[in-house]
Order: structure tokens, then C-alpha cells, then sequence
């Protein structure tokens, strides 16, 4: 079954007094599916995000992950920007962190966590501290966690936003490499027009305060998908038609006219 969200609506109270960050929003993520969210800040992006990781409660709708729980749980994992690792754990034991909590053994977990750790070119620094690491090997480790816990719908909120265009690069070739050998459902949030294009199946346009989506693309681009189908001209076409959506609002944030 499908990740569905109907009518959601969320808003905060601050001394300012209350903001409404989504009205009425619904979505639908098929199987295995990697769908993108794209907008302006402020629009909303990150609340959705959290509302279907269970992190905040919508005001209204409903959420219904399908046949994603297990015993109850929600089988979901959530990568940030800002990597979310423990600095207290060497490489490994970050990575392995998710199948301790489901209760698997230190030589099991080890073993996989290694495993999967070569796979990316990181097996001389398992042993190494977050601390030791450059961004963009931080945010592989983040996301060979994510993967090694199996989960149903994988969440991902700018995960490469800080770090460097070459980095980014090797890190999406990263994540559509394990995304393909191992497909999950996806819902993956970016300011970065082009990267959703190259990413997705599809492409979720979120514009407004408080927050709609006003638009859903599907991108026509075949897999196994490498990085090269920028060049295409039905992406570029299809940029320029997710930027026209969004240029009148960014200009209006930035006071910047047409």
C-alpha cells in the first residue's frame, strides 16, 4: 500500500503569536517510489517531512503508512543536513546504531555495518570519530545508517545542502546506486530544482504560506538513472518549468523584482 497524507494542516504558536505552516496538504507515495519535494523557504517542507516521521502531530488530516509497520512500529528513517551523528561513536558503531536498537548482536551488526561500509570506500575509517571526518563523509556515514536499518520509507530533508557541488555529486551517485540495488519509498526534500529532477520519479512543487502543493510532475527519465541525464532536454525543460512556478515567490522573499 501507498504512504498517503490527506488534508493535513499544522500550525505553531510562537510570542508573535500562531503561524500556519500547512493547509490542507495531501499527498501519495506509491511503493518503492521516489517522489521530491521542492519549494521556497518557509513554505512548509520540513513540517511535511516531520508530520510523516511521527516527529509532530498534524492539527487535522491523517497519515496512513500502508503495510510499513511492523508490531506497531513504523519502519521509517529520517536523514538530516546536519547528519545527526553521535560523536561519542566511531564510524561503525554510528552506523551499526540502528540495528542495535532492534536488539541484533556486536559481531552481527558489525559485520553488516562493515560490509556496507566498504561498499562506499569508508572501510579504512571505521574505527575513525565523526570529529575526524570531512562533511561529505559524515553525511555517507548518515546515510549508510539510514539503509542498513531496511526501513519501509526512507525521509530526507536536504541532506546535501551543506556540503560542496562535488561532494554532492558523488553523494547522489551514492544514493541512487543503493536506491536501485535496494528501492524504498522515498520522500526526499531539496531546494535544488535540478537534483529533484534527477532523483525522482516525481516531483512535488510546494509553494505559500502556509504551505499548499501546487503542482505534481512526473519525470520521464528511464532506470537505472545516472547524474549524465542532466544534459537531456526534457530535464532542462522541466526545470524551467518547476523555476517559473517558484521565481515570483524567492523574489518576493528576497525583495528582488522580475
Amino acid at each position: 500500500m501507498p504512504l498517503t497524507g490527506k488534508g493535513l494542516s499544522k500550525k505553531f504558536v510562537s510570542k508573535r503569536g500562531e503561524v500556519m505552516a500547512l493547509e490542507n496538504v495531501s499527498l501519495q507515495v506509491q511503493d518503492h517510489e521516489f517522489v521530491s519535494v521542492v519549494g521556497p523557504s518557509g513554505c512548509g517542507k520540513t513540517t511535511l517531512l516531520k508530520l510523516i516521521a511521527g516527529l509532530i502531530e498534524p492539527d487535522t488530516g491523517d497519515i496512513d503508512y500502508g503495510s510499513t509497520s511492523d508490531n506497531g512500529k513504523l519502519q521509517t528513517a529520517m536523514v538530516f543536513q546536519e547528519q545527526g551523528l553521535f560523536p561519542w561513536l566511531n564510524v561503525i558503531d554510528n552506523v551499526a546504531f540502528g540495528l542495535e536498537m532492534q536488539g541484533m548482536g556486536v559481531k552481527e551488526r558489525h559485520r553488516k555495518a562493515l560490509d556496507f561500509i566498504e561498499k562506499v570506500g569508508l572501510g579504512g575509517f571505521a574505527e575513525n570519530y565523526p570529529y575526524e571526518l570531512s562533511g561529505g563523509m559524515r553525511q555517507r556515514v548518515a546515510l549508510l545508517r539510514a539503509f542498513l536499518t531496511n526501513p519501509k520509507i526512507l525521509l530526507m530533508d536536504e541532506p546535501f545542502g551543506a556540503l560542496d557541488a562535488q561532494t554532492r555529486l558523488v553523494l547522489q551517485e551514492e544514493l541512487l546506486k543503493n536506491w536501485q540495488e535496494d528501492p524504498k519509498t522515498v520522500l526526499f526534500v531539496t531546494h535544488d530544482i535540478e537534483e529533484a529532477v534527477l532523483l525522482s520519479d516525481r516531483v512535488l512543487v510546494m509553494t505559500g504560506r502556509p504551505g499548499r502543493i501546487q503542482a505534481e510532475i512526473t519525470i520521464p527519465l528511464k532506470r537505472p538513472r545516472a547524474l549524465t541525464a542532466q544534459d537531456q532536454p526534457e530535464v532542462t525543460e522541466i526545470k524551467w518549468r518547476i523555476w517559473k512556478m517558484l521565481e515570483n515567490e524567492i523574489r518576493e522573499g528576497l525583495n528582488i523584482e522580475a
